[in-house]
């Protein structure tokens, strides 16, 4: 479908230079979906765009472009509507041709891109010596599925998990434990990491109140930099610990990452000083070394300062993401590098890729893009707390989601009078369960904030992970029943014709343009609502055509229909890392 929408465009372009010339060369056709369906598929409204310009009547422009138009492959003759739309509608004989197509494709006709990139995609990055929380859920899922997404296009994509693992916490950390746990830091599994979590809030509050502690504090972090053989060991026990737990977290949701932490551009901050002072563009300030960034200012109207080395001689987020940027374009030669963090800290983003840019660290086919996103908030639309207003720990919420969904399969078992294995039960809850929580994430626009409610996203009606999984879960239920091989089918066969399989056919050859938009845009929810609307379209299908009960050869064209649908949905809802059942 995108190369038939990119072979009308070069058709419209060439029909306006034949019929007006060669100066309207490269004018937009203005091309777009139609917003009725009885109007056909697609509407070129350039006509009324050139009125003006060539002193015609629009609909006398509209016919000019259609007598130099030749698309007869692809749709019915071309109708004037209105002041001067061209309506366009598919026949259903290139949509058979091209449904037998993809229907033979275990990609189904989508290639790979002709020129793959070296993508960074940054996501998740949690802090060592803290649990992951629900404020981790969002990046970690949305950078999943757009790394899914650029992976299935052809991409090099590395997934790097920019993980907190440096800085003044551990020196905190380090101090207080040799005071209250002191086999922590020099044996595995000492304490486990809640009661980590635990030590870390009271090192905290101990820095803030305690100025000797502050200073052997800050003492521990000049060691563990210069690298101590004592405070690296701490710092590694500590370190190894937390992995093992977020390990737990990504195992559960299948997602895939290449750690690389603070830590590790810790030998290259001293370039980056280096760098900026040679370009010009680093000045003290109060003793720090800053760069001044334009159009931001301070509470005063002062230009604001970024600062890249504390007077102390300390290092900042600032610095290490400088130097992340460097090594990811000059070691890891990325073509693109994306950012996946909330809202927040957009400010931070502009300013140092400002900084980079003015430092010509940035080659100009090196694109750099924060993907920031809003904020998880309750049913009382605040940010989402536990009742004793603590931040919510993920792998709780993780688990209440599998625990709620079991109980609703679990009623329906029982109101259906069926009776299934302990083992079927508990993988339908686990994948169900999980799957709420990622679409009901991915489904909303990332820029907004969002109400997470259980109800909602375990239900089984409206634009809900359920609900496509029961979608797909019909489709082999179809399969079962009829005793039906879909890899079996005869695709030379189909033959669409009722209104509900042409609405659904289209639709299922969009699938393409859709990920091409969210791989360039990257908003993973377009893909969401795609699928939701695939999923609503098949069920007006099913309810209107009978499949196992029509007559040859329509029965076997609405078989490959159906199969192509459920294996529209598994690679749409694959890309968004969420797995499937063959059974609910």
């Amino acid at each position: 479908m995108t190369t038939a929408i990119d072979q009308l465009k070069t058709q419209i372009e060439s029909a306006l230079i034949t019929a007006f010339g060669p100066e309207l060369a490269g004018t937009d056709p203005v091309l777009v979906p139609t917003s009725n369906p009885k109007f056909g598929d697609y509407q070129v409204n350039v006509a009324m765009s050139l009125a003006k310009r060539l002193g015609q009547k629009p609909r006398d422009i509209a016919q000019a472009v259609i007598d130099q138009l030749d698309v007869s492959e692809l749709f019915e003759t071309p109708e004037i509507a209105g002041p001067g739309f061209i309506n366009l509608r598919f026949k259903p004989s290139y949509l058979n041709q091209q449904l037998a197509t993809i229907q033979q494709d275990d990609r189904l006709g989508i290639a790979p891109v002709n020129q793959p990139q070296k993508i960074v995609v940054d996501f998740s990055s949690p802090n060592i010596a803290k649990e992951m929380h629900v404020g981790h859920l969002r990046s970690t899922i949305i950078g999943d599925s757009i790394a899914r997404i650029l992976e299935f296009q052809g991409h090099d994509v590395l997934r790097l998990n920019h993980v907190g693992d440096w800085g003044t916490q551990f020196g905190m950390l380090i101090t207080y434990l040799r005071e209250v746990a002191p086999e922590a830091l020099t044996t595995a599994d000492a304490i486990d990491l809640g009661d980590l979590v635990a030590f870390y809030k009271k090192a905290k509050a101990r820095f803030d109140e305690d100025p000797e502690f502050q200073e052997t504090a800050r003492k521990e972090v000049v060691k563990l930099q210069a690298g101590d053989p004592d405070s690296r060991k701490a710092w590694q026990l500590l370190c190894d610990q937390s992995r093992r737990e977020f390990k737990i977290i990504y195992d559960l949701l299948n997602i895939a990452l290449t750690e690389r932490g603070e830590s590790f551009y810790n030998a290259f901050l001293g370039e980056v000083i280096t760098e900026l002072k040679t370009t010009g563009l680093l000045e003290e300030d109060q003793g720090a070394q800053c760069v001044f960034v334009e159009g931001f200012t301070n509470r005063e109207g002062k230009p604001l300062p970024l600062i890249i080395q504390k007077s102390d001689g300390g290092f900042n987020y600032a610095t290490t993401d400088l130097a992340a940027l460097r090594y990811r374009i000059n070691q890891d030669q990325a073509d693109r590098i994306i950012y996946i963090t909330d809202s927040g800290q957009s400010n931070h983003f502009a300013q140092f890729f400002q900084v980079a840019r003015r430092a010509g660290w940035v080659p100009e086919h090196v694109a750099i893009t924060h993907v920031p996103f809003g904020l998880v908030q309750g049913e009382d639309g605040k940010k989402l707390k536990t009742r004793s207003g603590e931040t919510v720990r993920l792998r709780d919420l993780l688990d209440e989601a599998v625990v709620r969904f079991r109980a609703v399969l679990e009623e329906r078992l029982t109101a259906e009078e069926r009776s299934e294995s302990e083992a079927f039960k508990a993988n339908v809850a686990k994948v169900a369960g999980l799957s709420a929580v990622k679409y009901a994430d991915l489904s909303q626009n990332r820029t907004s904030n969002y109400i997470f409610s259980y109800d909602k996203m375990l239900a089984d009606k409206g634009n809900t992970a359920p609900y496509m999984l029961y979608v797909y879960a019909r489709v082999q239920s179809i399969s079962r029943k009829g005793d039906i091989d879909f890899s079996q089918i005869d695709s030379s066969v189909i033959n669409i014709s009722e209104d509900a399989e042409l609405t659904l056919a289209k639709h299922i050859l969009q699938l393409e343009g859709v990920i091409n938009e969210v791989a360039t845009e990257l908003f993973p929810n377009r893909l969401c609502q795609y699928l939701f609307e695939l999923s609503q379209k098949f069920n007006t299908f099913y309810d209107a055509c009978p499949v196992l009960k029509a007559e040859e050869p329509q029965r076997t064209s609405r078989l490959a229909l159906c199969d192509l649908t459920a294996r529209t949905l598994e690679l749409g809802l694959n890309l968004l890392g969420i797995d499937l059942l063959d059974r609910m």
